[in-house]
Protein backbone atom coordinates (compact mmCIF):
# COMPACT_ATOMS: atom_id res chain seq x y z
CA UNK A 1 0.00 0.00 0.00
CA UNK A 2 2.81 2.47 0.68
CA UNK A 3 4.59 1.76 -2.53
CA UNK A 4 1.34 2.44 -4.55
CA UNK A 5 0.75 6.17 -2.67
CA UNK A 6 4.36 6.50 -3.40
CA UNK A 7 4.40 5.64 -7.22
CA UNK A 8 1.21 7.71 -7.05
CA UNK A 9 2.94 10.95 -5.41
CA UNK A 10 5.48 10.59 -7.67
CA UNK A 11 3.55 10.22 -10.80
CA UNK A 12 1.34 13.36 -9.83
CA UNK A 13 4.89 15.07 -9.32
CA UNK A 14 5.90 14.61 -12.99
CA UNK A 15 2.63 15.48 -14.14
CA UNK A 16 2.13 18.72 -12.47
CA UNK A 17 6.38 19.34 -13.35
CA UNK A 18 6.16 18.85 -16.89
CA UNK A 19 2.60 21.08 -17.07
CA UNK A 20 3.63 24.14 -15.06
CA UNK A 21 6.83 24.10 -17.26
CA UNK A 22 4.82 23.55 -20.29
CA UNK A 23 4.87 27.13 -21.48
CA UNK A 24 7.49 29.36 -20.09
CA UNK A 25 6.62 32.00 -22.97
CA UNK A 26 2.58 32.36 -21.57
CA UNK A 27 4.50 32.06 -17.80
CA UNK A 28 6.95 35.13 -18.68
CA UNK A 29 4.09 36.90 -20.36
CA UNK A 30 2.09 36.50 -17.21
CA UNK A 31 4.63 37.81 -15.16
CA UNK A 32 5.40 40.79 -17.11
CA UNK A 33 1.45 42.04 -17.49
CA UNK A 34 1.55 41.71 -13.02
CA UNK A 35 4.61 44.25 -12.90
CA UNK A 36 3.28 46.16 -15.39
CA UNK A 37 -0.17 46.15 -13.98
CA UNK A 38 2.05 46.89 -10.39
CA UNK A 39 4.32 49.69 -11.60
CA UNK A 40 0.77 51.41 -12.95
CA UNK A 41 -1.26 51.24 -9.76
CA UNK A 42 -0.61 53.11 -6.90
CA UNK A 43 -2.34 53.15 -3.19
CA UNK A 44 -4.40 55.68 -2.10
CA UNK A 45 -3.46 57.86 0.82
CA UNK A 46 -6.08 56.66 2.94
CA UNK A 47 -5.06 53.00 1.99
CA UNK A 48 -1.43 53.43 2.93
CA UNK A 49 -2.10 54.74 6.40
CA UNK A 50 -5.16 51.69 7.03
CA UNK A 51 -2.15 48.90 5.86
CA UNK A 52 1.27 50.88 7.26
CA UNK A 53 2.25 48.86 10.30
CA UNK A 54 2.34 46.08 7.29
CA UNK A 55 3.90 48.17 4.83
CA UNK A 56 6.59 49.76 6.79
CA UNK A 57 10.19 48.54 5.37
CA UNK A 58 8.63 47.98 1.77
CA UNK A 59 8.62 50.02 -1.25
CA UNK A 60 5.37 51.63 -2.22
CA UNK A 61 4.21 53.99 -4.76
CA UNK A 62 1.45 56.11 -3.58
CA UNK A 63 -0.54 59.14 -5.17
CA UNK A 64 -2.28 62.07 -3.79
CA UNK A 65 -2.50 65.67 -3.62
CA UNK A 66 0.33 67.68 -2.69
CA UNK A 67 -1.07 70.44 0.40
CA UNK A 68 2.49 71.73 0.88
CA UNK A 69 6.15 71.79 0.29
CA UNK A 70 8.58 72.82 2.67
CA UNK A 71 10.24 76.33 2.02
CA UNK A 72 13.51 75.02 3.76
CA UNK A 73 15.33 73.39 0.76
CA UNK A 74 12.13 71.50 -0.35
CA UNK A 75 12.92 68.49 0.50
CA UNK A 76 9.96 67.35 1.90
CA UNK A 77 6.17 67.17 0.86
CA UNK A 78 2.85 66.53 2.19
CA UNK A 79 0.21 64.21 0.28
CA UNK A 80 -3.15 64.55 1.21
CA UNK A 81 -5.71 61.44 0.43
CA UNK A 82 -9.68 61.92 1.17
CA UNK A 83 -9.32 65.15 3.84
CA UNK A 84 -6.63 66.60 5.79
CA UNK A 85 -6.32 64.21 8.67
CA UNK A 86 -5.20 61.45 6.09
CA UNK A 87 -1.91 63.26 5.01
CA UNK A 88 1.60 61.22 4.80
CA UNK A 89 5.18 63.34 4.89
CA UNK A 90 7.38 62.64 1.73
CA UNK A 91 11.05 63.14 2.20
CA UNK A 92 13.23 63.60 -1.23
CA UNK A 93 15.82 60.75 -0.29
CA UNK A 94 17.85 60.19 -3.69
CA UNK A 95 15.50 62.41 -5.50
CA UNK A 96 16.45 65.42 -3.23
CA UNK A 97 14.06 68.56 -3.71
CA UNK A 98 11.07 68.22 -4.88
CA UNK A 99 9.91 70.92 -7.62
CA UNK A 100 7.48 73.54 -6.53
CA UNK A 101 5.10 72.70 -9.06
CA UNK A 102 3.99 69.81 -7.03
CA UNK A 103 1.88 71.60 -4.62
CA UNK A 104 -1.61 71.37 -5.81
CA UNK A 105 -1.31 68.50 -8.23
CA UNK A 106 -1.74 65.19 -8.19
CA UNK A 107 1.73 63.27 -7.10
CA UNK A 108 2.79 59.86 -7.43
CA UNK A 109 5.75 58.93 -5.06
CA UNK A 110 7.52 55.43 -5.17
CA UNK A 111 9.68 54.81 -1.79
CA UNK A 112 10.37 53.07 0.86
CA UNK A 113 7.72 53.47 3.81
CA UNK A 114 9.15 54.04 7.39
CA UNK A 115 8.00 54.33 10.87
CA UNK A 116 9.18 56.44 13.30
CA UNK A 117 8.48 55.25 16.85
CA UNK A 118 7.91 58.32 19.67
CA UNK A 119 8.02 56.59 22.72
CA UNK A 120 9.35 57.95 26.49
CA UNK A 121 13.36 57.65 25.65
CA UNK A 122 12.20 59.69 22.72
CA UNK A 123 10.59 62.20 24.97
CA UNK A 124 13.72 62.49 27.50
CA UNK A 125 15.51 63.00 24.22
CA UNK A 126 14.32 66.14 23.10
CA UNK A 127 13.59 67.40 26.82
CA UNK A 128 17.27 67.45 27.11
CA UNK A 129 17.48 69.01 23.89
CA UNK A 130 15.41 71.84 24.67
CA UNK A 131 17.54 72.54 28.02
CA UNK A 132 20.48 72.59 26.36
CA UNK A 133 19.10 74.97 23.14
CA UNK A 134 20.00 72.64 21.10
CA UNK A 135 16.11 72.10 19.78
CA UNK A 136 16.29 71.94 15.56
CA UNK A 137 14.24 74.57 14.70
CA UNK A 138 11.43 74.17 11.34
CA UNK A 139 8.82 76.29 10.57
CA UNK A 140 7.30 78.76 12.87
CA UNK A 141 9.36 79.18 15.67
CA UNK A 142 10.49 75.83 18.12
CA UNK A 143 6.64 74.89 17.85
CA UNK A 144 7.61 72.93 14.87
CA UNK A 145 6.03 72.47 10.99
CA UNK A 146 2.30 73.30 11.11
CA UNK A 147 1.83 70.91 8.52
CA UNK A 148 3.81 68.01 10.37
CA UNK A 149 2.04 68.67 13.15
CA UNK A 150 -1.39 68.73 11.31
CA UNK A 151 -0.24 65.25 9.56
CA UNK A 152 0.27 63.59 13.11
CA UNK A 153 -3.14 64.98 14.74
CA UNK A 154 -0.94 67.18 17.10
CA UNK A 155 -2.64 70.30 18.76
CA UNK A 156 -0.21 71.84 21.25
CA UNK A 157 1.67 75.06 20.12
CA UNK A 158 5.02 74.65 22.23
CA UNK A 159 7.44 72.09 22.49
CA UNK A 160 6.69 71.62 26.12
CA UNK A 161 3.12 71.34 25.17
CA UNK A 162 3.51 69.04 22.14
CA UNK A 163 5.53 66.17 24.42
CA UNK A 164 2.76 66.66 26.92
CA UNK A 165 0.38 65.68 24.34
CA UNK A 166 2.27 62.92 23.07
CA UNK A 167 2.73 61.15 26.64
CA UNK A 168 -0.90 61.61 27.00
CA UNK A 169 -1.31 59.47 23.93
CA UNK A 170 1.23 56.49 24.89
CA UNK A 171 -0.83 56.51 28.14
CA UNK A 172 -3.85 55.92 26.33
CA UNK A 173 -2.47 54.25 23.30
CA UNK A 174 -0.64 51.77 26.58
CA UNK A 175 -4.03 51.41 28.01
CA UNK A 176 -5.90 50.21 24.62
CA UNK A 177 -3.62 48.03 23.08
CA UNK A 178 -0.17 47.42 25.10
CA UNK A 179 1.99 49.93 22.86
CA UNK A 180 4.43 51.81 24.52
CA UNK A 181 5.03 54.18 21.67
CA UNK A 182 3.14 56.46 18.78
CA UNK A 183 4.03 55.42 15.30
CA UNK A 184 4.16 58.10 12.42
CA UNK A 185 4.83 56.92 8.69
CA UNK A 186 6.69 58.69 6.21
CA UNK A 187 8.12 57.66 3.10
CA UNK A 188 11.60 58.47 1.90
CA UNK A 189 11.13 59.01 -2.07
CA UNK A 190 13.24 56.87 -4.92
CA UNK A 191 10.98 58.67 -7.46
CA UNK A 192 8.11 60.79 -8.39
CA UNK A 193 6.02 62.32 -11.00
CA UNK A 194 3.08 65.18 -11.08
CA UNK A 195 0.61 63.76 -12.90
CA UNK A 196 -1.21 65.32 -15.85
Amino acid sequence: MKQMTFFAALVAAILLGTSCGGNKTQNAEQAETHTADRANSALEVDSLLAHAEALAGKEVTIEGVCTHICKHGGRKIFLMGSDDTQTIRIEGGSVGKFDQKCVNSVVRVTGILKEQRIDEAYLQNWEAQLKAAAAEQHGNGEAGCSTEKKARGETANTPEARIADFRNKIAQRKASNGKEYLSFYFMEATNYDIQP
